[in-house]
């Protein structure tokens, strides 16, 4: 799915993939999906990455044919400081169909 790669590249490289769940979503004007993401970055590197992607996600521009991203957010967040410490990130899109 474009969404999940996208994601992923705007996380890094150091971003590792948890999973990813997607439910449909209508109004009476609009359909689409809901996409659930989670992602982890482990080790003070990839906290950082994990920490920029948090700030940089809901003003980015995706780009989905045919679709349009109508809300993108944060739905929560687990920061241990273990050895190594990790930064877990659940986050949640709005895909619209673009009619």
């Amino acid at each position: 799915m474009q969404i999940v790669t996208q994601i992923l590249q705007l996380a890094g490289p150091r971003a590792e993939f948890l999973r990813h769940c997607e439910r449909p979503w209508s109004s009476a004007t609009f359909a689409g999906a809901r996409h659930t993401v989670a992602l982890t970055f482990q080790g003070s590197e990839a906290i950082e990455d994990g920490e920029q992607f948090i700030e940089a996600l809901a003003d980015h521009e995706f780009v989905i044919p045919g679709h349009l991203v109508a809300d993108a957010a944060l739905r929560g967040t687990d920061h241990v400081n273990g050895a190594p410490p990790r930064l877990s990130v659940e986050i949640e899109i709005l895909l619209l169909d673009d009619i």
